[in-house]
Parts: structure tokens; sequence; C-alpha cells
């Protein structure tokens, strides 16, 4: 286990699991740089499943903040592990939720644009993207399963903060963005899904703005994502142009690209909500794509 303490007692003590995914090592690193307290805890120093584990350590830690970076994300593999999915992104979370509520614990959960039916009709009806009270209705189970969980937190009666995210991609992990710069080192034509419109969203601009919620006691349901809209072909097209990679995009349908799981055709998360608010700052995809591109390759 992680830990780090620091002299300002009215700082708020958080609690993070899932400290080895994407989200958890970028909150690491912020709280790290912002002189932050924190513990953080991996899957198998903490496993959210397991009822009297959760009730031991909150005993134990007594945070302020519960973070929750845990997660089933396998979307194919959910089709067919439905228990494992569900027990992870559903009844754990119930679990979590109940017990930040009997301790009063502030809960964060991150949650997906999956939980939206994705529809390519949408992209018309909504724009700027499905807003926080627009009606879900997932289409994969993994969906399913995250919309469950989402449920089981306000019906707990904690205080929470459940955001929204789509597309992720970071610095640490595996995710869209990192694929498309690996491929491009022995090859110069790539197949990318084109029919597919959404925004990536980039975990440091997560992780900041969702401290901000936090710091000014914001609750409730939020989207963060990025301001503006792509399709994956696009969006794989302009992180070349970043690295500076010649390589052609041929963009396909999602016909010719078959998954398990079936993939939304839009899933757009609209940002209105947290945009109005003082000191958020949401970038556009190209000046995230950009920032993160120019990272990875000084890293």
């Amino acid at each position: 286990m992680l830990m780090l303490y620091v002299e300002n007692l009215k700082s708020m003590e958080i609690l993070l699991t899932g400290s080895n995914g994407q989200l958890g090592k970028e909150w690491q690193r912020y709280l790290r740089e912002s002189n932050k307290p924190y513990s953080a805890f991996n899957s198998k120093e903490f496993d959210i499943t397991d009822k009297d584990k959760i009730k031991v350590i909150l005993e134990k830690e007594d945070p302020d903040v519960f973070i929750n970076c845990a997660a089933y994300t396998a979307v194919d593999q959910a089709e067919e592990q439905r228990e494992q999915a569900n027990l992870v992104n559903h009844r754990a979370v119930q679990n979590l939720a109940i017990a930040c509520k009997e301790r009063g614990i502030k809960f964060v959960h991150f949650s997906t644009d999956y939980v939206f039916p994705g529809k390519a009709s949408d992209k018309d009806q909504f724009p700027k993207g499905y807003h926080e009270d627009s009606k879900p209705a997932p289409i994969n189970y993994y969906g399913l399963t995250k919309w469950k969980g989402e449920e089981a937190i306000r019906e707990s009666g904690c205080d929470y903060l459940i955001i929204r995210v789509s597309w992720l991609c970071g610095q640490y992990g595996k995710n869209f963005l990192k694929t498309m710069l690996r491929l491009a080192r022995d090859r110069d034509k790539i197949k990318v899904v084109g029919d597919q419109w959404g925004s990536p969203t980039f975990a440091a601009d997560v992780v900041r703005n969702t401290h901000v919620l936090l710091e000014k006691g914001f609750s409730g349901t939020y989207h963060i994502t990025s301001r503006g809209i792509t399709s994956w072909a696009d969006f794989a097209r302009f992180i070349f142009e970043c690295a500076d990679k010649n390589i052609d995009v041929q963009a396909i349908p999602t016909s010719e690209y078959p998954t398990k799981a079936e993939r939304p055709k839009f899933s757009k998360l609209n940002t209105q909500k947290i945009e109005s608010l003082d000191e958020i700052e949401l970038l556009h995809w190209k000046e995230g794509t950009k920032d993160l591109t120019e990272q990875l390759k000084n890293n």
C-alpha cells in the first residue's frame, strides 16, 4: 500500500482504489504533486467485492473522501463474464456506497458514456452530446453494469460524485492513443472505424477537474470530457499528425470491425453543466491530443 501524509491537517484525507489503472495512477501523480494526503490500494490490497474488507479498511483509514477507480473494463469479455462484471461494477459499488453512507464519507465514482444508447440518429438530436439527465439505455452488458452501479450509489443515500467519461486516454496504462502510436512504429497504413462519434477524455483533465468539484463541495453527476466531437478515424489521423507520423488512416464502417459487444455509434457527453462552474477548464480534444502526444514523446 502506498501512503502519503502532509502536515496540513485541514486537507481532505483521500482513500483511492484501483491504484494501478489509468485514473488511479493519474490521481496519485496529481495528489503527490499537489502535496495532498492520500492512501492508495490496488486490487490485490483492496478487493472491493469483499464486504468485510471494505469495513476493515474504512475503519482503519477513516478517510474524508473515497475515490473509486476500480472497475471491470473489458467491454467484450463482459458479454461472457457477466457475473464478474456485475459483481465489480454494480454489487461492489453498491456495498462501497452503503459503507460510505454509514461513515459519512464522500464517495467519488467514475462511469461511462456507454450508459447511453449511442444511436447514430442521436448525433442530430443531441449535437452537443448527451446531458447528465438524458435517458440511459445501454446496448452492451458492460454499459448495463455501469448504469446499475450508478443507480446503486444514488439509492444508497451517500454524498456522491459520479463522473462520466468517454474514450479515456492518459500517460498510464493502455488506451487508443498509445495503441495508435505503437502501431505506427511498424505500419504505414491502418484501418480505423469511422462511423462512431464521440470525444476523447484525458485522464489528467478528469483528475484536476474532479478535484475542483471536491474542494468546492459539489455533489451529483457530471460529465467530464473534451470539447468538440470527432470519429475514431479522425482522432487517429490527428494523433499521427501530432506525432509527425505519415500514416494512411483508412476509415472503415463498424460492420467491418465486428466485436462481441455492440459499440455506440454516438457517445458524445454534453459538458455544459460542469463548464458553467468556476475554475473548471476543459480542453478541446485537439489540445488534449497535442499535449498528451508531446508528453509521451518526452517520457
